[in-house]
């Protein structure tokens, strides 16, 4: 998930979407759209049209940027990782290593205090329209299974396989049993002085796994819960445990050879084959939302909105390796950039001027010190599309919509 940096300006324009020009010079009302209007916008027989070129539109890009994603780390990023090349940007087998903890500590600690700590602040600072807004995938009341799924690309950065559990089941002590002899677990067990801490690095990804599945359904109708403060600490826990591994790694725990198996092993069986499925369930979407778009109907609704979830889930599980082409490409914000800025789908619905989510160039990443132009015009097309616009487009209230 990548954090929008700046507000995006917002153009006085109206919600007459029935007209389906390609311009924005049907000015048919000087109303500014709020942002509580923008959130609960509905889909209608005026702007179904418009709602289905949006999507189609949407889903065409997400589907480009994960066979863009794959092809860049199968094509070169894969061999210059294992290889650390200098095209890679490492050294030793060992930074490599270092590298897939520290992208495990980034996501614990932005599950724990982002993505349910912000809504969790605003709640208790008496914000609950904000504290709301702040919760990431509440339209398909999704936003649970994306954090233990985010959770779940630890586990597989650690045990050096992908982990198959459904999205609404605890995760069990037995499956660190998948650990490949060639993981970070597997080789820390075999080192007096590593072997207690990959063993509670385990420990600490069950439980803010599991911390995260008490948590009642939906997260956005329960942001003041018990659990989720649990949760919180659990991620945190977590976070610490893996900054203990990592330090005793970087005083020389772990030999160069150990290093290159599990890098050679990481790459080949855990980031791969996700980006791989993330390209197949993409090009599942494209279609469902493709014949969405030709023939709306409640089923053709349901079937986009399942094709989402199943496409949503191997993104979630990358979220431990956001780095390499995905951080250099501006991939992660293309695709799930959040918040939603509702107002400016909103506005595009009414444009239609779909070239606003599309922009060319090497990638510049927004800076709040020293902001520039080309940074704000980047992400001011990225938050028109991905994951969460989608989101936005095909679900209501954890359902999906429905034709009226």
């Amino acid at each position: 998930m990548k954090k929008n940096l700046f507000i995006i300006s917002i153009l006085a324009l109206g919600l007459g979407f029935a007209s389906c020009s390609d311009s924005d010079s049907n000015n048919d009302s000087d109303k500014t759209i709020t942002e509580d209007e923008a959130q609960n916008l509905d889909y209608t027989s005026d702007n179904a049209a418009a709602w289905g070129n949006y999507a189609v539109n949407v889903v065409r890009l997400l589907a480009n940027d994960s066979k863009n994603l794959y092809d860049e780390w199968n094509k070169s990023f894969a061999a210059a990782f294992k290889g650390h090349t200098a095209s890679s940007g490492y050294n030793t087998a060992i930074e490599c290593v270092q590298e897939i903890i520290a992208g495990s500590i980034d996501i614990a600690t932005e599950v724990g205090t982002a993505k349910i700590g912000e809504p969790v602040g605003y709640w208790n600072d008496g914000q609950r329209n904000k504290a709301l807004y702040a919760v990431e995938s509440w339209y398909s009341y999704h936003s649970r299974e994306d954090y233990m799924n985010n959770i779940l690309s630890v586990a597989n950065s650690i045990i050096g396989a992908n982990i198959n559990i459904e999205n609404n089941v605890p995760l069990t002590d037995s499956y660190k049993d998948l650990a490949n002899a060639n993981s970070i677990y597997a080789k820390g067990l075999q080192s007096e002085t590593l072997s207690p801490l990959v063993e509670d690095v385990w420990q600490k990804i069950v439980a803010a796994h599991n911390a995260i599945w008490q948590i009642p359904q939906p997260f956005r109708n329960n942001i003041n819960s018990a659990k989720a403060v649990a949760a919180m600490d659990a991620c945190a826990q977590l976070t610490a445990s893996l900054e203990t591994l990592n330090a005793s790694i970087e005083k020389g725990s772990l030999s160069e050879d150990d290093a290159q198996a599990i890098v050679n092993q990481w790459v080949d069986v855990v980031v791969l084959p996700t980006y791989k499925d993330l390209v197949d369930k993409n090009n599942v979407l494209q279609t469902a939302v493709n014949n969405l778009q030709k023939s709306p109907s409640n089923a053709t609704f349901e079937a986009a909105c399942n094709a989402w979830i199943a496409a949503r889930k191997p993104w979630e599980s990358s979220e431990a390796f956001l780095f390499g082409p995905v951080a250099e490409m501006g991939l992660d914000p293309n695709m799930d950039s959040w918040p939603l800025d509702a107002v400016g789908i909103a506005n595009l619905l009414k444009s239609q001027r779909w070239s606003d989510m599309e922009w060319t160039g090497q990638y510049e990443e927004p800076d709040e010190d020293n902001p520039s132009a080309r940074a704000e015009a980047i992400e001011a097309a990225q938050s028109l599309r991905g994951f969460h616009t989608l989101e936005y487009l095909l679900f209501k209230n954890g359902a999906p919509r429905t034709v009226k």
